[in-house]
């Protein structure tokens, strides 16, 4: 469990063109990543973020089948983390949240990604 200075989240990210690394565990020559816009990758997230607030889909569920992060294989799961250990957009909206809450679209040099924080 996160100690009292960390948090514990989950995350859905999309990378897109401009992210630093063109390849993730469902497109490792990065085909797909690089033909999508950064823009189209906001407009799924946006889909995908109104599907899980709305009750139609289940956050980490979702992170199993579209994340690009290797931590879908856990359902999004990050484990907890302290300041300075994600980047730093990242690790702002992760505190910011209150825990069961969901982020809007946080952008950084991976991708798109929603929140989740679990602790």
């Amino acid at each position: 469990m996160a100690s009292r200075d960390q948090v514990k989240a989950s995350h859905i990210l999309i990378k897109h063109q401009g992210s630093r690394r063109k390849a993730s565990w469902k497109d490792p020559e990065g085909k797909i990543i690089m033909t999508t816009t950064r823009e189209a990758a906001v407009e799924q997230l946006k889909s995908i973020r109104e599907d899980i607030v709305s009750g139609k889909a289940n956050f980490e569920d979702v992170a199993t089948r579209v994340s690009d992060c290797s931590s879908a294989k856990r359902g999004g799961d990050l484990g907890p983390f302290g300041r300075g250990q994600m980047q730093k957009p990242f690790e702002e909206a992760t505190y910011a949240l209150k825990v069961g809450d969901i982020s809007e679209i946080v952008d950084t040099d991976s991708g798109v990604h929603i929140i989740k924080r679990t602790a």
